[in-house]
């Protein structure tokens, strides 16, 4: 089993504290965790700092924490543009992104990103397996639907061989045989519940039988002496996120006492999990070291 930790990311204007930033990174880092993931959403009211560049700052920070986002959402990007920053970034970071996309949805508003949402699934399915190409390609010949390149390059390509990993989101079967075939990981979401991360897992494993892909998910987590107050500030917090509360993420979200978040934390290792991603949403720093300190020893 691998443990990761979300990145702090929501900021409000003026607000980031870099040191403040680094300390939990470097914490993360001395507590062994596998990796610390972003994520990604252009618009909305919850202020939340891009990806890459929150990524990048916390490449500086570290020297052996993997950096990740889970995940890019890759229709909204050029595929030629979101090469050439993923290959830079793992080479600043000497080999140590992993990099999740996913489509976003038929609902994403694509007009703002000059596409339109009829062709979303062609485009983000062309779109990856363009930037595979460039990140392992030299002179790539492509004449898609989308885009066309001719004799293109990008130097470097990533400082991991043949690429960084590949995880894909989605929950749908045709998702899940899209992360099976093109890439190297099947990341569950935040909002899905155990139950139907499991479903997921059985459906992603009877599709491959490669030993080097893995499965991951990510988990809101609530850490409280208190067991209903936890879930009422991780509901809140969920509200906030979501525009709502369904009860497919209030039964995903985990919270309660250091004893019930083991019990249900190894349900989800139980289900399937090779890496799991705590994603707490209030108190990151003090949830940060509950999880190094009681969480993840006791699933030992």
């Amino acid at each position: 089993m691998r443990y990761a930790i979300a990145i702090p990311q929501f900021y409000s204007d003026g607000s980031f504290d870099p040191g403040a930033f680094r300390e939990y990174l470097v914490r993360a880092e001395e507590a062994g965790f596998h990796s610390a993931w972003t994520q990604e959403a252009v618009f909305g009211t919850r202020p939340l700092l891009s990806p890459m560049e929150v990524m990048t700052f916390a490449a500086a920070c570290t020297d052996t924490l993997r950096l990740g986002c889970t995940v890019f959402v890759s229709t909204q990007h050029i595929p030629a543009q979101l090469a050439k920053s993923t290959s830079s970034l793992d080479q600043l970071s000497r080999g140590r992104l992993e990099v999740g996309v996913g489509s976003g949805g038929k609902n994403r508003p694509y007009a703002a990103f000059g596409m339109r949402p009829d062709r979303y699934l062609a485009r983000f399915t062309e779109g990856v397996q363009l930037i595979k190409q460039l990140w392992t390609e030299e002179g790539v010949e492509h004449d898609g639907e989308f885009w066309q390149l001719s004799g293109a390059t990008i130097s470097p390509r990533p400082f991991q061989k043949p690429h960084p990993p590949l995880w894909f989101g989605g929950s749908g079967p045709t998702a899940l045989r899209r992360a099976v075939e093109l890439g190297t990981g099947f990341f569950g979401a935040g909002s899905v519940p155990t139950v139907t991360f499991a479903d997921q897992v059985r459906s992603v494993r009877s599709q491959t039988e490669r030993p080097d892909f893995e499965i991951a998910k990510r988990v809101y987590i609530a850490i409280d002496a208190d067991a209903g107050r936890a879930r009422e500030r991780v509901n809140a917090e969920l509200t906030a996120v979501y525009g709502g509360l369904s009860p497919a993420v209030e039964a995903a979200a985990i919270a309660g006492t250091p004893e019930d978040c083991v019990r249900a934390v190894r349900q989800v290792i139980e289900a399937g999990a090779e890496l799991i991603l705590f994603t707490p949403l209030y108190d990151q720093p003090e949830h940060l070291d509950l999880i190094a300190e009681e969480i993840i020893p006791a699933l030992a």
